[in-house]
């Protein structure tokens, strides 16, 4: 694929870490990237999550997990959330459709916490959170969920529920399609500082 031996790092052997496969190697590549792009149009994006919104999310999966099953998943999704505390820190960003933040996962308490964690993470100088309002009507982002994370010798790689299959593509010209869509849905999102006024304003509803 032309990755530059990005793939190939991922397939080493792991079998010694308790987490599924799928999800060691996407926090493996969260872990080198220098600046990552997400937007999420269906839940609270995993690294924003508390732990209390991923376990009302996994409790309603079907069909239904065993215990132990959940408790890797969150165990899994808790240790990705590294990526905050690294140093030097990677560029984040994040946008987050309206009906992610007002849906009430898990009752009231939980999402209100969610939303205070949003608030929380939002502070930080290298994370941009952004929310994209439901009453957008020329959506560039009804393709679904989007991915690019970059990386310090130059490659990246992206992913799009909308595009390529939803599979990862390291080729630059399918990379461009996906960075010039989510390019589009910043400029239509809310700006952080909106986006945060956005949110402090539901909790105030609450």
């Amino acid at each position: 694929l032309g990755a530059g031996g990005l793939i190939a790092a991922m397939k080493e052997d792991v079998a010694k870490v308790r987490y599924p496969k799928r999800v060691r190697e996407l926090a493996k590549l969260e872990s080198q990237a220098v600046e990552i792009g997400l937007y999420s149009n269906h839940n609270v994006h995993g690294l924003l999550q508390t732990e209390e919104h991923m376990r009302a999310l996994f409790d309603v999966w079907l069909p239904a997990h065993t215990e132990a099953e959940t408790e890797r998943m969150v165990a899994a999704r808790l240790a990705r959330r590294s990526v905050f505390e690294r140093s030097p820190a990677p560029m984040l960003s994040f946008v987050q459709e309206e009906v992610t933040l007002r849906r009430p996962v898990g009752g009231t308490m939980v999402w209100r916490r969610q939303l205070e964690r949003l608030l929380e993470l939002g502070k930080l100088r290298h994370v941009s959170i952004q929310v994209m309002p439901t009453e957008v009507e020329d959506h560039f982002g009804t393709g679904g969920l989007i991915e690019v994370l970059k990386f310090t010798d130059g490659t990246a790689v992206g992913r799009s529920d909308g595009a390529f299959a939803g599979r990862p593509v390291t080729d630059p010209k399918q990379l461009r399609i996906l960075e010039l869509r989510y390019g589009m849905i910043r400029a239509q999102a809310l700006t952080p500082r909106e986006s945060r006024a956005f949110i402090e304003q539901m909790l105030g509803e609450s």
